[in-house]
């Protein structure tokens, strides 16, 4: 059997505040911990983690595996920046003119 959550649950897509959020979390959670009638275990778990998914649907989250893979990409690309900032130091010190010394009579 699916879990069925109240209609209100499931908030429309913008984005709460944080704080109205874990409120709403909260609340939902505190009328599945104490309900009238006591879920089956695995009626309450299907719930529980439907509330869950809900709530982490709104937020701004990415996965670890994303996470990971953006942070290869960033270290990949600080890389070519630290060398095209060497390229482009030596450049400029070769098209820089040397510091003319007077001739020593």
């Amino acid at each position: 059997m699916r879990a069925k959550l109240p209609a209100d649950c499931f908030w429309n897509r913008t984005m709460l505040p944080p704080k109205a959020l874990f409120d709403t979390l909260t609340s939902h959670a505190s009328r599945l911990f104490n309900g009238e009638t006591p879920l089956p275990p695995r009626e309450f778990e299907a719930q529980f983690k439907a509330l869950l998914q809900s709530a982490f649907s709104r937020l701004d989250l990415v996965s670890r595996e994303e996470f990971d893979s953006q942070m290869v990409v960033l270290a990949r690309t600080r890389a070519r920046l630290e060398a095209l900032e060497a390229k482009v130091a030596e450049l400029e010190a070769r098209l820089s003119p040397e510091p003319q010394t007077p001739p020593s009579e």
